[in-house]
Formats: C-alpha cells, sequence, structure tokens
C-alpha cells in the first residue's frame, strides 16, 4: 500500500476502523470487479478518500446502497466484511489508475530499474495505456472526465523541465493541485451536495499540494544519491519553507471542512483534519501529537524535530546550545557520521525497486498478509518502512488522542 494518510487502528477506534476498512477493501474489490484481478495493485490509501468523503456526503437514507457484503478474503483473515460500493469506490478506482498509469510512464521514461531494458519497458508502456484506458471509462461511467488528469500529468512533465533556483514550489505542485481538486470536487456530484464542490475543490487542490510535498521531503535524500530531479533541490527551497507551505495547506484544508455539509462526518473530518498533521510530522521528521504544541517546526510551536519524548537527556544530552541549521544531527552528532558508524558516513540503503520488481514483492506481501498482520514491513518500491495495518506500533502512547473527544464529531475547532 502507499499514500501519505496511512492512519493507526489504535486511533481510529473500533467504528472508525471499521469504515476505513471497508472503503479500502470496497476501493480493491471496485479495481478488481470494473477492470481484473492485476488492476488490484494500484490500490492506495489516498485514493480511497475519494470513497469516504462521497458516503460522507450521502443522505443516510440512500447510505445503505453504499455497502455490500464481500466474500472472504486472506487480508481479512478468510472473513466476510461489509464493504463500501457504488460510485464513490467506482470514481476512487478510476482515479488511482489514471495517476497510476502515469506514474508507470514516468519511471519508463525515466528508465527506472528493470523499465531500463526495451522488453520490460515496452510491456510496462502497454499495461500503463491498458490503465489509462480502463480509468477513462470508469470515470466516463461515473460522469466524471478523466482528462483533467491526464492533462495536469503531461504539463508537470514541462513545469519540471522549466523549474530552477528560484522558482516557486506551488507552481511545480501546481498540475497535482488542479487534478486531486477535479476529483475531490466530483464527490460532491455524486453525493448530490452540489454546495459542498467549491470548499472540496479547495480541500483537494491543498491535499495535492501537501502530498507533492511530502513526496518530495521524504525522497529528497534518496533522489540526492541517484542524482534524481527532486522539487526542493531543483527549486532551492529549504525544509523550513517547506514546512510553512505543508502547515499553510494543512490549515486551508480544516477551514474548507468547515463549509462542507456532510451526513456524517467523522471518519472525513479525522483523515483530512487530524491524520495528515500526522504524516506531515513524519515527513519532517516529527512526531509530535497533532493537538500537542511545542514540538515540531510549524507556526508557535518549538524549533526542530523534539520526538515524542523530546530531546536526549543526562550523558547524551548535547553540550552548549544547538543550533537547528547546522549540519549534521540537531543533538550534537558530527556530520556525515550520524550514527556513530567506525567507519564514517551513514550506513549504505538499498535503493528503490523497479516496477516489476514492486510488484511482484507486492503481491507477496498481499499474499502473506504482512501489509495487514505485520508490525511493519518494507514498501515494495520505495522499500521505506511501513507499519502493519493492524499492527501494535502506534505512535498514539502520548494519549491526546483518546482524550480529545472532537475527532467523534465534527464540532472540532481543530485550535486545540
Amino acid at each position: 500500500m502507499f499514500g501519505i494518510v496511512r492512519p493507526c487502528a489504535h486511533r481510529l477506534g473500533e467504528g472508525l476502523k471499521t469504515q476505513w476498512m471497508a472503503h479500502l477493501c470496497g476501493l480493491c474489490l471496485a479495481l478488481r470487479g470494473d477492470h481484473g484481478q492485476f488492476a488490484r495493485v494500484v490500490t492506495n490509501y489516498d485514493g480511497l478518500l475519494i470513497s469516504v468523503l462521497t458516503e460522507a456526503q450521502a443522505e443516510r437514507t440512500a447510505a445503505g446502497g453504499w455497502r455490500r457484503t464481500a466474500g472472504p478474503c486472506p487480508l481479512r483473515g478468510m472473513r466476510t466484511a461489509s464493504v463500501a460500493q457504488g460510485e464513490g469506490a467506482r470514481l476512487a478506482a478510476a482515479v488511482s489508475l489514471v495517476l497510476a498509469s502515469a506514474k508507470v510512464r514516468d519511471h519508463v521514461a525515466d528508465g527506472d530499474g528493470l523499465l531500463a531494458r526495451r522488453p520490460v519497458a515496452v510491456a510496462a508502456r502497454r499495461v500503463a495505456a491498458s490503465w489509462g484506458r480502463a480509468g477513462e471509462r470508469g470515470g466516463a461511467a461515473v460522469g466524471f472526465d478523466t482528462a483533467v488528469l491526464v492533462d495536469a500529468v503531461e504539463r508537470q512533465t514541462g513545469i519540471e523541465a522549466l523549474a530552477g533556483p528560484g522558482t516557486s514550489l506551488r507552481a511545480v505542485t501546481e498540475p497535482t493541485e488542479t487534478a486531486t481538486a477535479a476529483a475531490f470536487a466530483h464527490t460532491a456530484v455524486l453525493a448530490g451536495r452540489p454546495g459542498n464542490a467549491v470548499p472540496l475543490a479547495e480541500a483537494g487542490r491543498l491535499f495535492g499540494r501537501l502530498a507533492h510535498l511530502l513526496d518530495a521531503v521524504e525522497d529528497r535524500a534518496a533522489d540526492a544519491a541517484a542524482g534524481a530531479w527532486n522539487p526542493l533541490t531543483a527549486t532551492a527551497t529549504p525544509l523550513p519553507e517547506a514546512r510553512r507551505l505543508a502547515d499553510d495547506a494543512l490549515h486551508g484544508i480544516r477551514l474548507a471542512l468547515r463549509d462542507m455539509e456532510f451526513e456524517d462526518g467523522r471518519l472525513a473530518h479525522l483523515l483530512l483534519a487530524h491524520e495528515l498533521e500526522r504524516s506531515v510530522d513524519r515527513a519532517f521528521g516529527t512526531s509530535s501529537c497533532g493537538h500537542a504544541h511545542g514540538q515540531g517546526p510549524g507556526p508557535g510551536q518549538g524549533q526542530g524535530p523534539q520526538g515524542a519524548f523530546g530531546p536526549p537527556t543526562g550523558p547524551y544530552a548535547p553540550q552548549g546550545p544547538v543550533d537547528p541549521n547546522a549540519p549534521g544531527d540537531p543533538y550534537g552528532m558530527p556530520p556525515g557520521n550520524p550514527y556513530g558508524n567506525p567507519f564514517g558516513g551513514e550506513p549504505p540503503r538499498p535503493g528503490k525497486r523497479g516496477f516489476w520488481a514492486g510488484c511482484a514483492v507486492a503481491v507477496g506481501l498481499c499474499c502473506t498478509c504482512r501489509v495487514c498482520c505485520a508490525d511493519s514491513f518494507e514498501g515494495p518500491w520505495s522499500r521505506k518502512r511501513r507499519e502493519g495495518r493492524c499492527s501494535d506500533g502506534c505512535d498514539c502512547g502520548s494519549g491526546c488522542c483518546d482524550a480529545c473527544e472532537c475527532c467523534e464529531c465534527c464540532a472540532c475547532d481543530c485550535s486545540c
């Protein structure tokens, strides 16, 4: 699985966890039902937000039509479950396919991994073209024109080619913002809530900015090592400025949520108002709770990553004042040797997998249920550590989220 919104099951609670899994399974089954078994590999956490938003706006009298009982699945321990269905899940599937098609074409153009070999690249282009056509058909079936997504992807290449030091980062993220704004806004059409279209488009635009920013932050070191293009490096944007843009986007999404009318917006509120903040903390190396102050480099907060338990104390405390802008570790470890490696430098990290190798690993992860049951697992393409969906290793040990009841309703002013 991939995506920036990866909530901990312990924070969701039993009711919202059931809803979350219903949408995740619904997206997976919509991909299989409309586009074939192999299409399930593009199932992602962020795509199911479209299904969540559609159902959240639907009238309760019609909500029964948004769910069905699915048969046993290995990822659910061979249990049946109530899963999301209908136009919301189908729109999520169509958007996921179109964006996955674009991502494959981008990897082929860059010659990543096995895709540098001509026979593999030819096969990958065929898969990408098939997914693109399937996504177009799926979008048309629910009244959504996927041309806006395709146009955004095509414009992205030209914008990146022209970007350089001094280019606004928002100019680079604009195509992604436009694509997600269109997808979010269409959920209002599907749910019969035309008044929600404008705030949903704003929320989608800012969500697209966040998705692009966080991907750039997380991949910055790996891109530098591989000589790959990265928006932060290309535009010479420092991390504090990227964090400021991320915080502004978070605030804007919360304001947009206030202008939306939901029948049951608890899950949508938790994911977009709270879990997104944790995603930002995770990407920028902070681990403060979404309601805690005094941690992280955001506005009105302390400077530098403090972690869940603050800076080290005792014999491991830094000697003298810490310069947050100094190279190396903020707690006094020397630059180039942050892990105390006697041979110097950071331990070597494996590079990303190619598309087909990643697909093979993804199938293995699904078939062995590691995505659900393992405490952590290695991402099939990025090789980054991911938490299992049902793992005990969550980051909610501070207890503030258990005490905050605003996640159970939409009355939270998000200022706590």
